[in-house]
C-alpha cells in the first residue's frame, strides 16, 4: 500500500472506534450475566469479533449490527461445553481472559489462535489458574497454545503477580467469580482497571486497596447497557500526528479518559505538546473527553517506572513522537513489549530506521535521538502483522520525504478497521 508522505497539514475532527479492552470485557461479562446486555459503540475489529465467536461456541446468543451488540446472558452455570475448538485469532486479550472464565466451568475446552498467539506466553495466566484448581495443559507445560482446559471447582487464592498486567489480573478476577471466598491479585504497579469497573457496572463487587484488587465469589451479575468510549490507544496515533505534522489541528471526540490509560497524554504534556482537553464527563462505565492537539515544538523526556503500564500499547507511536523531539528520549522498564503481537522493541527500531530515525534497542526499551528528519528512497516498511506497528508507520510516512509503501496493511483492522479512511479525511 502506498502511504501519504510529506503531508502539509492534518486538520479536522474524528471519532475513533470503541475501546478494544472495554469491548472484549462487555461481551464476556454480558455472557456471564443474567438477562440482556446491550453494548453501544462496540469495536467491530477482528480481535473483538473473535471474542464474540468464542462465546457463541459456548452457547451464548449474541447479535451484532455494526457497532451495536446484544448479548443474551446465560447466567451462573449457563455456559455450555463447546463442540468446536475456541479460536481466539490474533487476540491475546481474548485468550487470557477467556482462560480465566473457562477455569471456572465444569467442562473441557480447547483454545487455539494464530501464529502470533502461538508465540505469546500464556504461563503468566495458566500458572495462577492452576493454583486455583483448574487443569490446563499445552505446549511447554501450558505456556503456549494450543491449550486444553478442564475447569470446575476452584479455590480462592492471593496471587502476587510479577508483572503489572491487566490481562493477568483480569483472568484471576474472572476466575474468582466462580470461587467460594475472596480471590485477590497484587501487582508491582497499577494496571488498567477496565475489568473492575465493568464488574461493578454489571452489579458485582470488587475491592481495591493500593495495588491489590480483591473479589468475593461466587457472584451473580445482571445484564445492563454498556457504552464503549473511544479507544485512547487508537486516538494516540492521531494525537501524535497532530503534534508532529506541520500546520495541523485535530480534534478527537468521545475518547476514553480512564486514568489508568492516559499515560500518552502525560508524555505529550511533558514533551510540550499543544493539547486541549474539553467536555470531560463520566459515562456509565468510563470517563470520556474531547481532545484537541496542534502542531507542537517538542522536547525529549525519560519514560519508565509506573508510567509504563498506563501507555504500554502506545509505545510504538511514542517512539515516533520522540524522533521529532529535541534531545534524547529514553524508554525503559518496557520489556513487556517483547511479548506483544511482535517483539515491539526490535520491530519499532528496525522499521523506523528504514526511514532514517536515530533509534536503538535496549533490553527493556529504546533510546531515540531527535529531532531527526525522516527521509525515504522508495522505502518498503512492514507491519509484521501487528496492528499498532502498521498504524505507527502510516503516521511516520506523513512526515517522511520520499515514497513509502506498507506491507501487510490488513493487520490494522484488528483494532481500527477505519484507520486509513479517517487518515484520508484529515488530509
Amino acid at each position: 500500500m502506498q502511504l501519504p508522505t510529506n503531508v502539509s497539514a492534518l486538520r479536522g475532527a474524528i471519532e475513533v472506534p470503541g475501546d478494544k479492552s472495554v469491548s472484549h470485557r462487555a461481551v464476556m461479562l454480558g455472557a456471564l450475566a443474567s438477562g440482556r446486555t446491550v453494548i453501544e459503540h462496540f469495536l467491530p475489529g477482528a480481535d473483538c469479533l473473535s471474542t464474540i465467536d468464542c462465546f457463541r461456541k459456548l452457547g451464548v446468543d449474541i447479535r451484532q449490527d455494526g457497532t451495536t451488540v446484544v448479548v443474551e446472558g446465560v447466567g451462573p452455570g449457563g455456559l455450555r461445553e463447546p463442540a468446536a475448538v475456541l479460536d481466539v485469532g490474533n487476540s491475546g486479550t481474548t485468550a487470557r481472559l477467556l482462560l480465566g472464565i473457562l477455569a471456572g466451568q465444569p467442562f473441557h475446552a480447547c483454545l487455539v489462535g494464530d501464529e502470533s498467539i502461538a508465540r505469546r506466553p500464556m504461563g503468566r495466566v495458566t500458572k495462577p489458574l492452576c493454583e486455583m484448581g483448574a487443569h490446563i495443559d499445552g505446549r511447554e507445560g501450558g505456556n503456549y497454545t494450543p491449550l486444553s482446559v478442564r475447569g470446575g471447582a476452584l479455590r480462592p487464592i492471593h496471587y502476587a503477580s510479577p508483572v503489572a498486567s491487566a490481562q493477568v489480573k483480569s483472568a484471576v478476577l474472572l476466575a474468582g467469580l466462580f470461587t467460594d471466598g475472596v480471590t485477590s491479585v497484587t501487582e508491582p504497579h497499577r494496571s488498567r482497571d477496565h475489568t473492575e469497573r465493568m464488574i461493578r457496572l454489571f452489579g458485582g463487587g470488587v475491592d481495591v486497596a493500593g495495588f491489590t484488587v480483591s473479589i468475593a465469589g461466587p457472584q451473580r451479575l445482571e445484564g445492563t447497557r454498556v457504552y464503549v468510549p473511544g479507544d485512547i490507544s487508537s486516538a494516540a496515533f492521531f494525537l501524535v500526528a497532530g503534534a508532529i505534522v506541520p500546520n495541523s489541528e485535530i480534534t478527537l471526540k468521545n475518547v476514553g479518559f480512564n486514568p489508568t490509560r492516559t499515560g500518552i497524554l502525560d508524555v505529550l504534556a511533558q514533551m510540550g505538546a499543544d493539547l486541549a482537553i474539553d467536555n470531560v464527563r463520566n459515562e456509565e462505565t468510563e470517563p470520556v473527553a474531547d481532545i484537541t492537539v496542534r502542531t507542537s515544538t517538542l522536547r525529549a523526556v525519560d519514560i519508565g517506572g509506573d508510567l509504563i503500564p498506563r501507555l504500554i500499547d502506545e509505545i510504538p507511536i511514542i517512539a515516533l513522537l520522540a524522533t521529532q523531539a529535541e534531545g534524547t528520549t529514553v524508554i525503559r522498564d518496557a520489556a513487556e513489549l517483547k511479548v506483544k503481537e511482535t517483539n515491539r522493541i526490535d520491530t519499532v527500531v528496525a522499521e523506523l530506521k528504514k526511514l532514517g530515525a536515530d533509534i536503538e534497542a535496549t533490553d527493556d526499551g529504546m533510546i531515540i535521538r531527535g529531532k531527526t528528519p525522516l527521509v525515504a528512497d522508495d522505502a518498503v516498511v512492514d507491519s509484521h502483522g501487528d496492528h499498532r506497528i502498521g498504524m505507527m508507520l502510516a503516521i511516520a510516512a506523513c512526515i517522511t520525504k520520499g515514497r513509502v509503501r506498507l506491507n501487510r496493511k490488513e493487520a490494522v483492522a484488528v483494532s481500527y478497521p477505519t484507520f486509513f479512511a479517517d487518515l484520508r479525511s484529515l488530509l
